[in-house]
């Protein structure tokens, strides 16, 4: 007899069966229909990553249809295997139990079964023992994972790939080119693209100093036509949109032309239609019309422009060729152009007509002309070029001016025929010894003939040629002649010929004047051509010692020649060595502070005054009389000027110690070493030096006083000039009893401006008074012609130079460019400065 079950043990081993059970319910159901609906999901999980890849946004409607028609079929193929799926029945799943456990007499099946047949007490209490029996068996009965085995049936793996391209799809829809599930759904002509950024600007010609123009700007949105320059760049960048954009150019007359990407220099960075892609189109504009930017049909944007033509540049002589008193060929011209020439030139040609199988050995003269710098006035220019050493020189030439635009535009002036100048030689042998050379320059095949003239001069040596070093010379010159065999020996023997001319001569001199004249030919292009500080530095030195070594070499002549000593400038109008130096130095100073234009203008004015003292040379002296009481006036008004200016800068210089500042760091000329410092001036100093100014400044209006007095006397009505200047003067001198140094700045200026006008006015009236006693012809002429030192400034007969022919900053001026360099300078040292701003800074300093 067998001990009842507890009723509370038959309820756990219930519901742990019945969990078992429902477990393995679930799982046998899963392995029955995952394989079934895997083609299902697969085809979904296509759709989809198809759809945030953006697929369908990009297809046409037919290609669109045809593929979701494709999909949709795939989704109903995959539907029919789900008609093969079977409910797991209950002895199923008790089998399945068992299986997974491993056990044995079907412990579960046996719970649910019952006996067949009658059965009595007795059968029933031994079934139900057999049942208690197998149920001790479930004490840990689990239930079992699914096995749908997939590899089986997908043994290639589509299933993974769909997996893979379903999460990379994904990722991609999160940017701003991914897709939506609805772009199947929807037509492609409503779909909207990404809204496209247009940048539109136009770059004119870098020689006309435009700048450019941005037509999408914002300020620019309301510009009906643009003015642009012929030649400029249309310049357009297309990013996003439909990837359709097209550009197209209209005239005036209708005619369409298509830009493609790319064209024009610029390649393209994409020429595909995908959406977010940049497109970038250009080309130039010559003509009139609208530039329209479509996409497809559509009109997205257009501009209007209005071309500026190009004119070709137009170049004339305003005066005739003519000869420097150095003998350089000086010429005056004008250049016209819309945005300024970009050079220009002298086209030399012989007049004559040269001999049949003639071989010159030189070609023609070259000679850059200047160029008016862009922006001026007035395109009046004169320049001068030694060409006496060319062998053309002496030669009648035909001479025409070319000049280049920008745009390649070439135009021509008229043609002038003249004789080269060429330099004059006072010496017997030196110029028979020149004469050979331009003979066997012009035509090579005269050798034979050159080679008799040497020896027809050198015949009776005793006779004609006085020093032996002069005959040996000509000789080694006639011995390299016969051996020259080439045309590189013969120019040989023709430069030869020339240094030996020079020698024979003016000596040493010669050397002196050629490297004068080289050290002031580099400097100009060196200016012209916005040289480095260090190279200006650098041609300066060279120009100060060739500078000297003329000077002194002239000086020794003068001693020994007494005509050339009487072509000295007379008392008053002497240039000295300290002159000199002060003049270069006021070129360097303009250049390094960025005004070179205007050095370019004082070393023209410098070279003119060398130009003249060296042709002084070859002239006899004018006759001079003794001082007139005009000239004295003339020269009282002169020294008046010039005090004034120093007085001003002086004024300058010590209100700036006052305050602190040194105007002059760095320079000669500067009073102790507190001012060296920068230490402000104690109130005594600057009290004291004020009053020495002042007193100074009284002075010199009395002298005013005394002039215009004697002027008076002279039957010259002062002009108003005057009386501003004594004003002036005054209100100068109150100003600095009252220690204000700015205003006495002001007021001194305002003075010496008054002068400058009164000198001019006074000289007015002394030409009228003069034009009587003036002669004519040949005796005007020469007049004219010493109506300047041989420095070319104005003889002391004529007055002084007041300093107008040539504005030369004073050295205030000079000062203050100095210090907004120097600022500028600083600031750009400046680490911390922003790099926008740096990047002004140094536009600043490169317009230099």
């Amino acid at each position: 007899m067998t001990e009842p079950t507890p009723v509370h043990s038959d309820r756990r081993f219930a519901r742990r069966l019945g969990r078992a059970r429902l477990t393995t319910t679930v799982a046998m159901m899963v392995e029955r229909f995952w394989p079934l609906v895997l083609p299902l999901v697969i085809v979904a999980s296509l759709f989809v990553s198809l759809s945030w890849l953006g697929l369908f946004r990009i297809l046409p409607d037919t290609a669109r249809l045809a593929l979701i028609a494709a999909l949709g079929l795939a989704g109903l193929a995959s539907l029919y295997p789900l008609r093969f799926y079977r409910q797991p029945t209950s002895s199923e799943i008790d089998r399945r139990i068992e299986s997974a456990n491993e056990m044995l007499h079907t412990p579960v099946l046996v719970q649910s079964d019952r006996p067949v047949g009658k059965t009595g007490v007795f059968a029933d209490a031994l079934w139900r023992e057999h049942q208690r029996r197998m149920a001790e068996k479930l004490g840990r009965i689990g239930s079992d994972l699914p096995r749908t085995r997939v590899p089986e049936r997908d043994p290639w793996g589509i299933r993974a790939g769909a997996a893979l391209l379903l999460v990379t799809a994904f990722a991609f829809s999160l940017g701003p080119l991914g897709g939506r599930l609805s772009d199947a759904f929807e037509a492609r002509a409503g779909f909207q693209f990404v809204a496209p950024r247009v940048d539109a600007w136009v770059t004119p010609p870098s020689y006309t100093g435009k700048a450019p123009i941005f037509l999408t700007a914002d300020a620019n949105r309301q510009t009906a036509t643009f003015t642009v320059p012929q030649g400029s760049e249309v310049s357009l960048r297309v990013t996003g949109g439909a990837g359709d954009e097209a550009l197209s150019f209209t005239d005036a007359d209708g005619q369409v032309r298509d830009l493609a990407p790319g064209t024009a220099g610029m390649p393209a960075k994409s020429n595909t239609t995908s959406v977010g892609t940049a497109r970038q189109f250009s080309g130039k504009l010559d003509t009139d019309g609208v530039l329209s930017l479509k996409s497809g049909a559509r009109e997205l944007q257009s501009w209007a422009f209005a071309i500026i033509p190009d004119k070709p540049p137009t170049i004339r002589f305003t005066a005739e060729p003519t000869r420097a008193a150095n003998g350089a060929l000086e010429l005056s011209y004008e250049i016209t152009d819309d945005y300024g020439p970009a050079s220009a030139k002298a086209d030399f040609k012989l007049a004559e007509d040269q001999e049949p199988g003639a071989r010159p050995l030189y070609g023609a003269p070259e000679m850059p002309l200047s160029v008016p710098r862009r922006g001026a006035a007035n395109g009046a220019t004169k320049m001068s070029r030694d060409l006496t050493e060319h062998a053309w020189a002496g030669s009648l030439v035909n001479l025409t001016l070319k000049v280049t635009d920008g745009a390649g535009q070439e135009a021509s002036s008229e043609t002038k025929t003249f004789l080269l100048p060429e330099r004059p030689f006072t010496n017997p042998l030196a110029k028979a010894v020149v004469e050979h050379r331009r003979i066997l320059s012009l035509d090579a095949n005269l050798k034979p003939y050159v080679l008799q003239l040497i020896d027809a001069i050198t015949l009776r040596p005793e006779d004609t040629i006085k020093n032996p070093g002069q005959f040996l010379g000509l000789m080694a010159g006639r011995s390299q002649l016969q051996m020259a065999g080439s045309d590189d020996a013969l120019r040989s023997v023709a430069d030869y010929f020339w240094e030996m001319a020079l020698a024979i001569e003016d000596g040493a001199l010669s050397a002196a004047e050629k490297r004068l004249r080289q050290a002031q030919e580099a400097l100009k292009q060196a200016l012209e051509n916005n040289a480095s500080d260090e190279e200006i530095d650098k041609l300066m030195k060279e120009l100060r010692e060739a500078m000297a070594d003329f000077l002194r070499e002239f000086a020794e002549r003068a001693a020994k020649d007494p005509n050339l000593a009487q072509q000295m400038p007379q008392q008053g109008q002497q240039l000295s060595q300290r002159d000199l130096e002060r003049m270069m130095d006021q070129i360097e100073n303009l250049a390094k502070s960025g005004n070179r234009d205007q050095a370019r203008e004082l070393l023209s004015q410098l070279q003119d005054m060398m130009n003249n003292l060296q042709a002084r040379r070859n002239q006899q002296p004018g006759q001079n009389g003794d001082q007139s009481e005009m000239r004295q006036q003339m020269d009282k008004l002169g020294e008046i000027m010039r005090r004034q200016q120093e007085m001003m800068n002086e004024t300058f210089r010590t209100d700036r110690m006052q305050r602190g500042e040194n105007p002059e760091q760095g320079q000669q000329g500067q009073q102790g070493d507190q001012n060296q410092q920068g230490r402000p001036m104690t109130p005594e100093e600057f009290a004291e030096a004020l009053k020495e100014l002042q007193q100074g400044q009284g002075k010199l209006r009395e002298d005013l006083e005394g002039l215009t007095e004697g002027l008076e006397g002279l039957g010259i009505k002062p002009g108003e000039g005057f009386g501003e200047a004594g004003e002036a003067m005054g209100e100068a001198e109150g100003a600095l009893g009252e220690g204000n140094g700015e205003r006495a700045v002001g007021e001194q200026g305002r003075a010496l401006e008054a002068l400058r006008r009164g000198a001019q006015d006074m000289m007015q009236q002394m030409q009228q008074a003069m034009q009587g006693e003036e002669g004519t012809g040949e005796q005007g002429s020469r007049q004219q012609n010493f109506e300047r030192d041989p420095l070319g400034r104005p003889r002391a007969t004529t007055g002084p130079d007041f300093g107008d022919s040539v504005k030369v900053p004073d050295e205030i001026d000079v000062q203050r460019a100095r210090r907004i360099l120097d600022a500028i300078r600083k600031r750009l040292g400046n680490a911390l400065s922003p790099e926008l701003e740096r990047n002004y800074l140094e536009r600043l300093l490169e317009m230099r």
